[in-house]
């Protein structure tokens, strides 16, 4: 079991001090989310939100043994020709230790806002689905041509073309894990109900299979916040006091947290809910929010 950091909100100098923070520490990877806004509030609104991949060049360039990734880019933002040769060239600036994160992308708003098409779920999958294929075809050696109904691809020499690692996540239990198992190597499948989150993890490795790829080497990972204290007491202070600066009831953020599984309670608890992802084939889980060391390095001696 091994863990990693996902950090939002934050600058370009912020950024690399969590990178590098994250390196020292021996994390697995750092990754960053793929936004134009946060929400639809006003604050979030005004909140910065800067290009994923812009940051995630210069970390390439600043950082030396950690995985970098972006988790994930809505496949709406961008053609998977753009994609590619943003893949490429952060690749090379890397040294390979970049994961690119394909995903349909679920923030309304962001697209609304900034005139983006914003399709329904069904048209974004098909989508994502041939994002995948077309970026599978660019890479593949040689290149392959791809047709799809949104996009088609020309085989040719493509230059630069060095080893394209995939990530596909979300919270979709039936063709998130299919299209995970048919063209990733990474399934960031979200916290879920025990039984729910086993069934994402089959259906990703059973697609594997039948894709002719070995679902051992499909990496399972997870992600989110985990919400912890020593004792029951502190814990429902602490979900009070998250509630609050939310503008939510305490039992309401509670209800969605045990809907979702999210790691939560006393840390005997959230050890627990870990533990049971892990029996279910997580190998991976990032630690999101905004980067504060002496708070995550609190909760990684907590989760041992």
């Amino acid at each position: 079991m091994e863990y990693a950091l996902q950090a939002v909100g934050a600058d370009y100098d912020e950024f690399l001090t969590a990178a590098k923070w994250a390196e020292a520490k021996g994390l697995a990877a750092f990754a960053i989310p793929d936004h134009y806004i946060y929400g639809m509030s006003d604050d979030k609104l005004s909140a910065p939100a800067y290009d994923a991949f812009a940051i995630m060049a210069g970390l390439a360039r600043e950082t030396s043994s950690i995985e970098l990734s972006i988790t994930v880019s809505p496949v709406t933002f961008r053609h998977p020709a753009v994609l590619a040769k943003a893949t490429a060239t952060i690749q090379q600036m890397a040294g390979g230790r970049f994961k690119l994160g394909v995903g349909t992308g679920w923030l309304e708003a962001e697209h609304t806002n900034f005139g983006i098409d914003f399709p329904d779920t069904a048209t974004r999958f098909e989508m994502a689905e041939e994002a995948l294929g077309y970026l599978r075809a660019a890479f593949s050696n040689p290149p392959q041509d791809f047709s799809g109904n949104h996009y088609a691809l020309k085989a040719f020499d493509i230059q630069p073309r060095p080893a394209l690692r995939i990530v596909v996540g979300g919270t979709g239990k039936q063709k998130t894990p299919r299209l995970a198992g048919a063209y990733a190597d990474e399934f960031n499948a979200y916290p879920d109900a025990p039984d729910v989150f086993a069934g994402k993890v089959a259906r990703a490795r059973d697609a594997a299979r039948s894709a002719g790829r070995n679902p051992e080497d499909l990496l399972i990972s997870s992600s989110g916040q985990v919400i912890a204290a020593d004792t029951e007491s502190e814990y429902k202070d602490l979900l009070a006091e998250i509630a609050s600066k939310a503008g939510t009831d305490p039992d309401e953020l509670e209800r969605q947290a045990a809907m979702r599984n999210t790691p939560r309670g006393t840390w005997n608890q959230v050890r627990s809910i870990i533990a049971g992802m892990h029996e279910r084939g997580m190998r991976r889980f990032y630690l999101q929010g905004k980067f504060d060391p002496s708070a995550i390095e609190g909760k990684l001696a907590k989760l041992g």
